[in-house]
């Protein structure tokens, strides 16, 4: 199994989509997984939900469990898969359960500020 860190990330995060802010924290989490690159993980409560839809795709992680995902609406697109979160994670990833991590994209971006 993969081994897992999860950190409070420093300083204030922010995802927005397509240029508007969707989402500004300051507990945010930083995961690190392996060699891969680190992921932020906002508090859902920090995100402004309405600009999500709940989509049938999902994907299982041997070390995280299983991560349903959402497409973002905006004005002028939907971003399909955009967003995703772990309802139900393993214990080694609880602490990510009620976050969401972002795909970075042309689209989307996740700043710290």
């Amino acid at each position: 199994m993969t081994d897992i860190t999860i950190t409070k990330a420093a300083g204030i995060w922010t995802v927005a989509a397509e240029g508007a802010i969707i989402g500004e924290s300051s507990n945010a989490l930083e995961l690190r997984e392996g060699g891969l690159a680190p992921v932020i993980y906002f508090p859902r409560a920090d995100i402004t939900m309405s600009f999500f839809d709940p989509v049938a795709h999902s994907a299982d992680c041997p070390a995280k469990g299983t991560a349903s995902y959402y497409s973002v609406i905006t004005k002028s697109r939907t971003i399909e898969n955009a967003a995703w979160s772990y309802e139900d994670p393993s214990v080694e990833a609880s602490q990510i359960k009620g976050h969401l991590a972002f795909h970075a994209n042309d689209w989307i971006t996740v700043e710290q500020v």
